[in-house]
């Protein structure tokens, strides 16, 4: 009993394949890492000045409006004045409102820590500004980042919306109004710009709205985080995201629903009800890690009709949570990155497969440690009728390995000790075909392994609700898991010593000890040392991956480990696999078209070579 050949070449297809994956995620964080650029004011801005607002509902008797009636402008908005303190609030955040440009300031989320415990706190530096250029006359234009609004409280409505009104008009009488709605039990903020007089403000029939924001460091791993940042947007009704690891920018020329700046959980993001008529979206990362993950600018055309008008708008500012966004229907579900790449499709086994199985179990199951040891449970369960029949080709093949030997010893030249393989192929494939053993029986189940894995690789970085959940000696299953902090970062592996790294790397050199025991052919030395290289490489991948996925890896190793020993030596009926060929053997094995062609390719390829070898007349 063992693992031929071709089991072992398909776990290390497995291994290439993971590495590849491992490459293609990480492109973000080398381009970050190789990005000199420094930004002068990046520490000046992470401790901005300290905030005195009172969070309470908006009441208009506690602002001082007598400076908003004076210094105009030449035509009347006013650009001098106070900014006064608002901000709304339900049970998921509190969002503070500017009377300076009328805008959203900082999105305090309640349900939701930094790494180092306080609150995670969105929009809160003075990047981010909602805005647009209106005309101010005189052939000048005004930005409303500089109009001071006047806010006005709206009584709740019977379904406990808040609104707020935050009005700027000039002697002309032009209006400007921002109503933001906010809704109980979601993160999502309404905003209706209505503009009387947009045929004044406005010179053709268009608006271009500036957006910009900026995501602030949450996760403890800065660099990761980076990894983990993206932009994301909906052009022509078609969801795609961009990398953030450099400064770089693109085009939106066509209709555009929404553009978010999503970091590793945390999402902030503009949507336009009636669709942008096209947007240029540029960002910026920083040279260092003291500063923020990343900035973006969004400048966005929407259509201006008549002299009164409405530009219905929507904020989201909150995590990026796949249950909540897909109750949205705008396709902002497709920003949790459940598969991307040439593992895209993975993220339907994540959707409709893995999250509700892992929702329910935490819903029962109070440890998230547990929940992922149950769910491994799960899929080992699933996933072993593929690892039988990978044992069960592997003791077939070792059955009939003195026939294989007796093959290569007619096949070689004694006097060369040369082996002619093509002849021994061929005789090889007569040999395992009379026998009813397929060569690929050890490869394609080890491969079909692939989506189960990428799958889990995508969830364990993915899913919010691993975030802040510790288990065992892991303070945060969402981030890796540290037992010591190294004096240097050293390079491939990194700053620390991820305990739950090692016991996956521990448990898969075991299985690659054990398999490399019950294989059929352990004397090439590629085959010896092969399995080898994909748990020490693992060492370097793992160590900065969450501590969720490390965990998992080893529990499912552990497993693995021991259906591995229970199948081969309990399981498998040597006698029985014996009987079989021998019965195989005795029935006319039927060649399948596939198998038709190689033997014709074979033999046409026999036959030139023996024509070859055939000494010329003269």
């Amino acid at each position: 009993m063992g693992m031929d050949r071709n089991t072992v070449i398909g776990f290390v297809l497995i291994g290439i394949l993971l590495m590849g994956m491992f490459y293609i995620n990480s492109k973000s964080r080398l381009a970050y890492e190789g990005e000199q650029k420094r930004i002068a004011d990046s520490v000046a801005r992470l401790h901005p000045p300290k905030d005195t607002t009172i969070s309470r509902p908006v009441n208009t008797t506690a602002f001082d409006t007598s400076t908003l009636r004076q210094d105009l402008d030449t035509t009347g908005f006013q650009t001098i004045g106070k900014d006064a303190a608002l901000s709304l609030s339900n049970n998921l955040f509190t969002v503070y409102f500017k009377s300076k440009g009328g805008q959203p300031g900082k999105v305090v989320l309640k349900n939701y820590k930094k790494y180092d415990g306080t609150p995670v706190v969105l929009n809160s530096s003075d990047f981010n500004n909602f805005s647009y250029v209106i005309n101010a006359g005189d052939n000048k234009t005004l930005n409303t980042a500089n109009v001071y609004f006047e806010p006005e409280m709206v009584p709740s409505t019977t379904t406990g919306d808040q609104v707020i009104r935050l009005s700027a008009h000039d002697k002309t009488g032009r209006k400007i109004t921002h109503q933001y709605t906010l809704h109980p039990d979601n993160y999502m903020i309404d905003l209706d710009v209505k503009l009387e007089g947009a045929d004044k403000l406005f010179s053709g029939n268009n608006a271009l709205l500036e957006w910009k924001t900026e995501a602030s460091q949450v996760e403890k791993d800065h660099k990761y985080e980076l990894t983990q940042t993206h932009i994301a947007y909906v052009e022509k009704d078609k969801f795609d995201f961009e990398t953030v690891g450099k400064d770089d920018d693109i085009n939106l020329n066509s209709s555009t629903q929404w553009v978010a700046l999503k970091q590793q959980f945390f999402i902030a993001a503009l949507q336009a009800e009636n669709k942008f008529n096209g947007a240029e979206v540029k960002w910026t990362a920083p040279g260092d890690t003291t500063g923020y993950i990343s900035r973006m600018t969004v400048a966005a055309k929407t259509s201006i009709s008549g002299s009164n008008t409405q530009i219905p708008l929507k904020f989201y500012f909150g995590p990026s949570d796949y249950n909540v966004l897909k109750k949205y229907g705008n396709q902002m579900e497709n920003i949790v990155p459940y598969g991307s790449g040439i593992f895209s499709f993975v993220k339907y086994i994540n959707r409709y497969f893995l999250l509700p199985v892992f929702d329910f179990l935490r819903r029962h199951v109070a440890s998230m440690g547990i929940v992922i040891l149950l769910l491994t449970l799960l899929i080992r369960l699933i996933t072993s009728p593929i690892l039988y029949k990978s044992y069960l080709s592997g003791a077939k093949m070792k059955v009939l390995k003195p026939e294989v030997d007796a093959l290569k010893a007619k096949h070689t030249d004694p006097k060369t000790n040369q082996m002619d393989q093509q002849a021994f192929s061929m005789d090889q494939m007569k040999l395992w075909r009379t026998a009813g053993v397929s060569p690929l029986g050890g490869c394609l189940p080890a491969l079909l392994q692939i989506p189960i894995f990428m799958s889990l690789y995508y969830f364990f970085q993915s899913n919010i609700d691993l975030r802040g959940k510790s288990f065992l000696w892991a303070s945060d299953l969402a981030s890796y898991d540290s037992i010591f902090k190294l004096p240097i970062d050293i390079p491939f592996y990194g700053d620390h010593v991820s305990l739950f790294t090692l016991t996956a790397v521990i448990t898969s050199l075991l299985i690659s000890i054990y398999s490399m025991s019950q294989m059929q052919d352990n004397n090439n030395p590629l085959m010896k040392y092969m399995p080898y290289i994909f748990p020490i490489l693992l060492l370097g991948v793992f160590n900065r991956l969450p501590s969720a996925l490390t965990w998992y890896y080893t529990i499912s190793n552990l497993i693995t480990l021991i259906l591995q020993v229970v199948i081969q030596k309990y399981i498998i009926d040597h006698e029985k696999i014996l009987a079989q060929i021998a019965e195989n053997r005795k029935r006319v094995p039927k060649k399948s078209k596939w198998q038709e062609r190689l033997d014709s390719m074979q033999d046409s390829q026999k036959k030139l070579q023996d024509m070859k070898q055939k000494p010329s007349k003269k």
